[in-house]
């Protein structure tokens, strides 16, 4: 009786060494991105197979243009809480309503083209082949053809 109980609590004792041990070594490389010094980029490094010195660029350029684009949402959010204003107190398109909806517009084709310049800076940082692959992958993902319509 002795015996069996040995055994059995070895066994459960190899199960739960066997279960922790290959759960440590699945979330290893996520417990790597997460502590990476950025961790929003650290995908893109394992995704494209970047170098040190490849990433480093990339991430200066993130940078500049994330505190760009925080300020471009900043405008875009205004002229939208505007325009809810301007369109809650009538229930006709009057001229400053076009204005309004004019310069929203502009606002965002304007950041749409930052965005899309960023993309095309991050894509010569990276070797010819993945900045390639990286260009197919953001168009994929931030341009949807015939919905007319940008994702967010």
């Amino acid at each position: 009786m002795k015996r069996a109980w040995l055994i059995l609590v070895s066994g459960l004792a190899a199960a739960a060494l066997g279960y922790f041990g290959f759960y440590h070594l699945c979330i290893a490389d996520a417990r790597h991105m997460r502590q990476s010094p950025t961790p929003e980029l650290a995908w893109l490094k394992a995704e494209f197979r970047l170098g040190d010195a490849e990433f480093n660029r990339i991430a200066t350029l993130h940078e500049a243009y994330r505190e760009g684009c925080m300020e471009r949402c900043r405008l875009i959010d205004g002229k939208n809480e505007a325009l809810k204003a301007m369109l809650a107190g009538t229930n006709v398109i009057t001229p400053e309503i076009e204005r309004a909806l004019a310069e929203a517009a502009q606002l965002r084709a304007e950041c749409l083209t930052h965005m899309l310049q960023h993309f095309y800076e991050v894509s010569q940082s990276m070797p010819p082949e993945q900045g390639r692959r990286y260009l197919i992958w953001v168009h994929e993902r931030t341009l949807q053809t015939g919905t007319h319509r940008m994702m967010q």
